[in-house]
């Protein structure tokens, strides 16, 4: 290999251990926003159950309110049939009130169920409740934690940086613009080896960054040449190892 894909080469190394440290600090920083997110929507849920909480509330004290109404016209009832004169105006005022009876029984039974679902919904609400306060605990760990390693990080990734933009120097503006690009578009890989394959010649060539076959053209190119070669498929600067070939 020429000095121009040696540098290359070793400016990928450089690069690909840049991306892999701007790829933690990336997900370092990201920890305390899916934790937010975490917690944001646990209180969403504890909103939403709040919520029905009071709407089955309100439905209880409704049935409370048509019981009381309810008895009170039961004892009204209970005072015209003491005062009934024939048996017909009796037995008129007996049904009414046995209708009364039944129809207060059903909203009892209903009135039950409404306040049993309310003891389900604030247990609900109690364990999210606890939940909240245990993700807040390990949000304000996740932001102790990310704060000092990311400080870390960030040193490490201006050390490398310095390094990148010196080993950059030693390659022409165009070559490295264009290993810029394909770097930014592969997670730093801009580079691909050309890996061979056969015992014996006619070998088979391919890429090895997309693993698409390529002519023999570029490996024979490369074997003599110092020169800028991309695979056909991805685009990826080629080389070769003359130790692995």
């Amino acid at each position: 290999m020429g000095p121009i894909l040696s540098a290359l080469v070793g400016l990928q190394k450089i690069e690909i251990d840049l991306s892999k440290l701007r790829r933690r600090r990336h997900n370092k920083a990201s920890a305390v926003t899916i934790q937010e997110s975490r917690i944001q929507k646990h209180r969403e849920e504890h909103e939403a159950i709040h919520k029905q909480g009071l709407e089955l509330r309100m439905q209880a004290d409704g049935l409370e309110l048509q019981l009381r109404q309810s008895e009170e016209e039961l004892d009204k009832l209970k005072g015209v049939l003491n005062t009934a004169k024939t048996n017909k105006e009796y037995a008129a005022v007996l049904t009414e009130i046995n209708t009364h009876k039944a129809d207060n029984a059903k909203v009892e039974d209903s009135e039950l169920k409404l306040l049993a679902e309310i003891d389900a919904v604030k247990s609900q609400a109690q364990v999210i409740e606890t939940l909240i306060t245990k993700e807040e605990a390990k949000l304000a760990e996740i932001k102790a934690s990310c704060s000092d390693d990311i400080a870390k990080l960030d040193k490490m990734i201006d050390e490398l940086s310095a390094k990148r933009a010196e080993a950059a120097r030693e390659i022409s503006p165009d070559v490295l613009g264009l290993f810029d690009r394909i770097a930014q578009q592969y997670d730093g890989e801009a580079m691909a080896q050309i890996e061979q394959a056969g015992k014996k010649p006619p070998y088979s060539y391919a890429c090895g960054g997309c693993y698409m076959s390529l002519n023999a053209e570029h490996a024979n190119a490369l074997r003599t040449r110092d020169e800028i070669r991309q695979c056909d498929n991805c685009q990826r600067l080629l080389y070769i190892d003359e130790m692995g070939t």
